[in-house]
This record gives C-alpha cells, structure tokens and sequence, in this order.
C-alpha cells in the first residue's frame, strides 16, 4: 500500500485535474452570436473533453499538461436561457442559463470604473432597471507578475441591485444595443482607475516601441533592486510612526483633528504595481484573451497627459494591435475621446498635455482600421476629471458599433475634420460626419476657432458656415495664414461646432503635430 501511494505521489497532478474552467465561463453567461464561441479549462492529462450546447457538440483532447480548448457554434441570438454542458473522464460541469447574443469588451481607467451608483441622476434609473438579457462580468483589480489564466468575478443581469455596481458607461452602451438590436448584450468589464495605457498593453508590445521599451527596462531594473526585507522594515517604520500619528491626532477633538494621517502602505516590486508596465495586462486583459465577442470599448488617456508620456497616438494603436493580436481578430475597438476639463481659457495659444491627447486620439482614426471615437467635449466639468454623464459617452460610442458592426443607418459621429485649403487671407476647412449640415449649438458665431500665420501666433478666428460641411476661417490680425485649430484647449470653453444630430465636433489642429 506504501508503495501504491508513493507511486501516485510521482504522477503529474495535472492526471488528476479536476474539470475546470475559468470564472468567466459560468452561470448567467453570455456567447457571442454567429460565432464558433471559443471555451477553454482544465481536465484530467490527455483526456477527451466534449462540450454541448444546444444541440451543437464540440469534441477536443486535453494536453498533457491538462488544458484544453475548443469552440462551440452559438447559432441566432438567443433570450432563453440554455445549458453548457462540459464532460470529461467520467466529470460533469453544467454551466446554466447561457444566453446567446452580442459580447463586448471594456476596460481603461477611473471613467470606465465609474459605476452608475456614483451619479445621483441616474438612481431613479437604477430603481427601474430589470433587464435580464443585459449583462455584465465586472472584474476584480488584481496586479500580477505573471500572465493570468483566470480571474475572479460572475455574471451579473440587470436588476437595481445589480446595476448600480455596473460601470456607467459600459451600462449606457449596452442598453443602448439592447434598445436598438432587441438581442441580448453582454460586457465583460476590466478597469482600473488612475492607470495609463502602458499597464494595459504586454511588455512584448511595449517593447517594440523606443518610448514605452524604456518604461519597460526602467520597471524591470527596479524590479531586480526590489528588497523585501528592506521594504517590510520600512513599512514597519512607517506604520509605528503612522499609529504614533494616529494616536495623537485623537487626543484632539474631532473639529481640531484637520485631516488624519494615511495610513502607509507595504512596499511592492515593480512588476507587481498595478501602474507599471504591462502589469494589468497580464492580471485583468490576458484572463480574457480569446473570449469570443464583437468589439472592445475604450475610456483611458487622463494617465498620460503629462508631456513625459508616449505620444498617445502611438501608444492606443500599439495597445489595439496587441490585444487583436492575441485575441486573433481584428475586432472593432471604440474608444471615448478625452471631457472637457480643468479651468476654461479666455486666449488663443494656449498648449496642453490634455489637449495634445484629445487630437491624437482623433488621429488614431486615421491610421487604425476598425477604430471610433466618441467626441463629448461638452461633458465635461470643470472641477471633476470624472464628469457625472455617462449616458453621452456610452450611447455615442453605441453609434459607432450600430452603424459599423450592425448595419444601422445612422449619423454615428460628431464632425471630424476632413481637409483644410488656404485661400488669399482664409483658410476653409471641410469636415466629414456633418448629417444635414453643420450649424452652431446655442448661438449664430461659431467659437474657439483658432488662426496662426508663419510666426505661429494665434489668434481667434472668425468661423463662417458656408455649405453643408464647410467652416471659412480668417482674422484680421492674420494676412497670409498658414493653420488653423478648434477647441484647442483642456477646457475650451464656448466650443460650439456641432452637426444636424447635435453631435459635437472634435477638436483638431490642420498641423501635424508631435509631441
């Protein structure tokens, strides 16, 4: 008998795995219509596994190791629930009331995180909403070092309990769908606030770019530094001191108490700091890489305005190229432009990180396939980089998908500027996504258009509508101009070019400008 189980003590444990698959693949889930939806787990070495849905079977072999993976045909969206059946070595796995319809993706940071429990306008809403065709996979915040496989989280319809834990947007988009396609929709939402897109692309990527390859050497030099027993005694000094602190302070009263220490935190390796590079890829995108859907949906970009980032419009296609990449499909990626905010300007010639990555988003338009941008630059407020409207942004990012993925007929984008000729003293600027004809939101002059001659100073220009998709510039303080720009500004204040459908314009500059 003793040497019975020492025997099996020296089989591979994968012989003995039980049949599993990852928290995704769970009750309530949603798979993608049309599609050969792509299911994967674990199982017993070198074991067959066969997976039902129905009435479709897909048959497959685990490797030696345990992992296998397969694709099942979905068929027509489908609002009644149905049974996934997974079988393997005499093991069952049920996974109950799968829907069948549209799966999207969302991820980025605090504005995409914002749930709809966070804006008071919306609780009347919350109450109300009991959808059980609309569904969301909210994913916990979790940095790792190594490429995740898994990750916590289940599927959640919508009912007022549910939603109001929803991110705002992905909710608003989704709702949307569902409103215009009568299919179900779901969302698996990955999000982390205050984090820049380099923590969400592979350090493979980042690597191949100059700009973000150095982010990459920097994190993992630190990483090698990193000293734990440094770090734990640190921390330990820092917390003595800290409850040190905290005692003191409560020895006052509470209305002399000012604001209380923070409590300190335990020190990490750099490859294990959610902001770093590749860090949240690796923890909260690889987890999904290969769940079979339509598109992915995009808010980020407030974590790289500061002018030591990687211009934007080379970081957002490089992020969209590795995650098609390893999805293998080259999925339609919509991406929310960058509020309004910050104190409006009162001058022409102004410059701004923000702005900078507000016009290189319009940019990645232009050379990325399959890309959309939702312009709200009339939603923004001032003193809060977290605007309380999330049914803008995520309903005109639903126009995009509408139009580009669903075959609606639909005026789907704010004006975006086409092409721009220099005639005598104007400059016309032709504009694309106009519906009916351009007009101006709540007055007769158009505002924030800027004008600059060689010597690059700017000036407000006068904007005149002429046609259906035509803005005429010019100024009297420019003779012979040379460039032209709107909305240059973090918070352009004023900003009114808007299309037939109310949708605003984008900001622009004629320049090709580099940061």
């Amino acid at each position: 008998m003793k040497t019975l189980l020492y025997c099996l003590s020296l089989v591979p444990s994968a012989l003995f795995a039980e049949l599993s698959v990852p928290h995704f693949f769970s009750d309530h889930m949603v798979l993608q219509r049309d599609r050969a939806a792509a299911i994967w787990g674990k199982a017993d070495a070198n074991a067959e596994v066969k997976i039902s849905f129905k009435g479709k079977t897909a048959t497959t072999k685990a490797s030696g190791d345990g992992k296998w993976r397969t694709a099942i045909e979905t068929g027509n969206a489908d609002a009644k629930g149905a049974t996934l059946t997974i079988r393997s070595a005499g093991k069952e796995k049920l996974i109950q009331d799968v829907l069948v319809g549209e799966v999207w993706f969302a991820s980025g940071q605090s504005n995409m995180s914002f749930t709809m429990s966070g804006s008071p306008m919306y609780h009347s809403l919350v109450n109300e909403s009991t959808d059980s065709s609309l569904r969301m996979f909210t994913a916990p915040r979790v940095a790792t070092v190594e490429a995740m496989d898994d990750i916590n989280g289940s599927w959640q319809s919508a009912n007022p309990k549910n939603v109001s834990r929803f991110s705002a947007v992905a909710y608003f988009f989704a709702r949307k769908l569902r409103q215009e396609l009568g299919v179900p929709v779901a969302v698996i939402h990955s999000s982390w606030g205050g984090k820049p897109i380099e923590t969400f692309t592979s350090r493979e990527a980042l690597d191949t770019l100059p700009s973000t390859k150095k982010l990459v050497d920097a994190a993992i030099k630190d990483d090698a530094a990193f000293d734990p027993d440094k770090a734990k005694a640190t921390y330990e000094k820092q917390l003595a001191q800290w409850e040190k602190a905290m005692a003191l302070a409560k020895q006052k009263p509470a209305a002399e108490r000012g604001r209380l220490p923070v409590r300190p935190l335990m020190g990490r390796r750099a490859l294990a700091s959610d902001g770093k590079p590749g860090v949240l890829f690796n923890s909260m995108i690889h987890p999904f890489v290969g769940y079979t859907m339509r598109g992915a949906i995009w808010y980020q970009g407030e974590a790289n305005r500061s002018t030591g980032s990687a211009p934007y419009d080379q970081t957002l296609p490089l992020m969209i190229a590795d995650w098609r990449k390893r999805w293998d499909d080259s999925f339609s990626f919509y991406y929310v432009q960058l509020a309004n905010f910050g104190m409006p300007t009162t001058e022409p010639g102004i410059e701004d990180g923000w702005v900078h990555v507000q016009d290189a988003m319009r940019r990645v338009l232009q050379t990325v396939p399959k890309t959309g941008m939702a312009v709200i630059n009339e939603v923004g407020e001032a003193n809060d980089i977290h605007p309380k409207n999330k049914k803008d942004p995520g309903e005109r990012l639903a126009l995009w998908a509408l139009v580009k993925d669903y075959g609606k007929t639909l005026v789907y984008s704010g004006p975006l500027y086409q092409k721009h000729e220099v005639v005598k003293d104007t400059i016309r600027v032709s504009f694309e996504h106009v519906g009916s004809g351009l007009k101006a939101r709540d007055t007769a002059s158009l505002k924030r258009f800027e004008i600059c001659g060689a010597d690059r100073k700017w000036y407000w220009a006068e904007a005149k509508i002429e046609g259906k998709d035509t803005i005429v510039l010019s100024s009297k303080d420019v003779k012979q101009p040379v460039a032209a720009r709107y909305a240059w500004a973090a918070n352009p204040e004023g900003a009114n070019l808007i299309n037939s459908e109310n949708l605003p314009a984008s900001v622009f500059s004629t320049e090709n400008i580099k940061r």
